[in-house]
């Protein structure tokens, strides 16, 4: 033990002296938070909409405020001589509503029987379906209201559960925050092996009598307490910019993030160990830790959503697991009953990557 502390306190101590990596290390995850934070949205409001009347009735008319009592569409060309087509072209509109003639006289007359055509550019598959939702919606509204007198059969309620206000922070927020402080820690243990053995300086550990064991425990340990105290400044920041608190038990969360911290720091140490040059281990931490966490986490869509063939990867991947974890505490509140499994998948995964990183460290001292 004395000699794992003694290697926690040397790496403590040439972070402390590189007053930049320590200011990246704490401050960068801040930043990242902000910009994950205001800078992804699943929200789709002020859609560039153009309508097309042909009509020109007081029905079309209402059907038309219909539109512009609501915040989702900015309806920059409103006419006759509106050609749909060619502002979609010109990507002036994201969609467009043509109303044709007589559609007042068969909208009165049959109650449902008139038609309107929306047109929609489809090069973002996702907006697009959410426009199409959009004005299916308000389509509905103008016909309940202009049929007051009719009652459904059925009245529908619905209730969001764990969000009630279906605030897109609920479910962007908590994922920031795994993505914001799975790289920094993973990083800075990959760069520091790397340096050693790109430095030679690896050479002094080898005629010490450090085993691999408790050199990487002691080498793990410090990089930990720097990851813990990132979790604790981006869980601060959520507080104090996006209001986000805990739903229900914080434990789960505590536990779930520091076993989620060692899971970054061993493939660190692993990764830094294996590419034993600083610029190779940049880019393997940038690839395997960030961007994958990026893509095939859940942070911005779901992981059934990704292709069958390589859906298997993310739960290789922690952030996938951290972020189940996050959003329960952060939405749901369930607890323990919720994500006990979460939990255990990143025990499993910090275990295999400590077995990897021993692997390669075991062998430190000639016989």
């Amino acid at each position: 033990m004395k000699r794992i502390f003694a290697q926690t306190i040397k790496e403590l101590t040439q972070l402390g002296r590189d007053r930049l990596s320590l200011l990246m290390a704490l401050g960068l995850p801040l930043i990242l938070l902000l910009l994950f934070g205001f800078g992804v949205s699943l929200k789709v409001n002020q859609i560039n909409f153009a309508i097309q009347d042909l009509d020109e009735t007081f029905v079309s008319r209402e059907y038309v405020a219909t539109f512009e009592r609501t915040t989702k569409f900015n309806i920059v060309a409103y006419g006759p001589n509106v050609n749909v087509p060619q502002l979609l072209d010109r990507g002036k509109v994201a969609a467009g509503l043509i109303i044709p003639s007589k559609f007042a006289r068969d909208f009165l007359r049959t109650k449902r029987g008139a038609s309107a055509q929306i047109l929609i550019d489809g090069t973002d598959s996702n907006t697009a379906n959410i426009v199409r939702g959009y004005a299916k919606g308000i389509t509905n509204t103008f016909v309940e209201n202009s049929q007051g007198r009719n009652v459904p059969v059925v009245s529908l309620q619905s209730q969001s559960w764990y969000n009630p206000g279906l605030e897109t922070l609920k479910y962007i927020g908590p994922g920031a925050l795994a993505i914001t402080v799975t790289l920094f820690p993973t990083l800075l243990a990959a760069l520091t092996t790397a340096k050693e053995y790109e430095q030679g300086t690896i050479l002094q550990v080898y005629a010490s009598s450090l085993t691999g064991m408790e050199y990487l425990l002691g080498k793990a340990t410090a990089f930990w307490l720097v990851g813990m105290a990132e979790v604790l400044l981006v869980n601060i920041e959520a507080w104090l910019v996006f209001g986000l608190w805990f739903a229900g038990d914080p434990t789960p969360m505590i536990v779930g993030s520091s076993v989620y911290i060692t899971c970054g720091v061993f493939w660190g140490i692993f990764i830094g160990r294996n590419t034993q040059i600083q610029s190779a281990a940049i880019q393997a931490v940038s690839f395997t830790a960030f961007l994958s966490s990026l893509q095939l986490s859940g942070y911005i869509y779901p992981v059934s959503n990704i292709p069958i063939a390589i859906r298997w990867i993310s739960y290789l991947i922690p952030a996938q697991h951290y972020i189940l974890i996050t959003r329960d505490a952060y939405a749901r509140g369930v607890g323990w009953l919720g994500v006990w499994l979460p939990v255990l998948a990143l025990a499993l995964l910090a275990s295999l990557f400590f077995f990897l990183a021993w692997r390669r460290l075991r062998s430190m001292q000639v016989g």
